[in-house]
């Protein structure tokens, strides 16, 4: 009985987490990070301040939380590094991943909100790369230095690579909806994309350009 209560609190204690967090992502975006409060936010979650504060006892620990969790969030369930082997394989696995991830909603308000709120709070664009965007990177990074130790690809510039290769699908899939409201690729054209890119990948660095 002890461990089903126990069980039964942590799940309870999950979903008014989510609940803050989606309530925060929404009112940040809609009254800007400086013009939210915490007490809103708590009312809009319908949870009570106390418990807000116990999970997030200042805005920017909300703020973090909504940054690692989108960054974090694969609809595989999987990770984002593969194993080394295949490089078209590993491609098109972390290509396809990376699309879903930025594609999702919550990936563009949370550019939005930074970029809204750059110039009075930088610290949130930092938050942003250090938690967001850089351990995604990084980890990318290593799957083609692996790719290259092991012979299967020729990638003396891993830094360079990753940045070209996630840059081409942000290019298609994130970007144009940071401008147009309406910008919904059909998920035939965003893996089109991914392939694109992949191709462009394996033209360059496959030690074996037909893999």
């Amino acid at each position: 009985m002890a461990a089903e209560l126990s069980a039964h609190h942590r799940r309870l204690a999950q979903r008014k987490r989510e609940s803050i967090v989606s309530a925060a992502t929404e009112l940040f975006l809609d009254r800007g990070y400086d013009g939210t409060s915490l007490a809103r936010i708590a009312e809009a979650a319908a949870v009570s301040k106390s418990t807000l504060f116990k999970q997030f006892p200042t805005k920017a620990s909300l703020f973090e939380a909504i940054v690692t969790e989108s960054w974090q969030r694969d609809a595989d369930g999987g990770v984002a590094r593969p194993e080394a082997g295949d490089l078209g394989s590993g491609l098109r696995c972390i290509g396809h991943r990376y699309a879903d991830l930025i594609g999702q909603p919550g990936m563009t308000a949370l550019f939005r909100i930074v970029i809204a709120e750059l110039p009075r709070f930088p610290e949130l664009g930092r938050m942003q790369f250090r938690l967001g965007k850089m351990p995604y990177f990084t980890s990318v990074q290593h799957y083609l230095e692996a790719e290259h130790e092991a012979g299967n690809a020729d990638v003396p510039d891993a830094v360079s690579a990753a940045n070209q290769f996630l840059g081409m699908i942000a290019n298609y899939v994130l970007w144009p909806r940071m401008l147009l409201t309406d910008w919904s690729p059909t998920p035939a054209d965003t893996s089109y994309a991914v392939e694109q890119a992949v191709q462009t990948m394996l033209a360059r660095h496959a030690s074996d350009p037909s893999a």
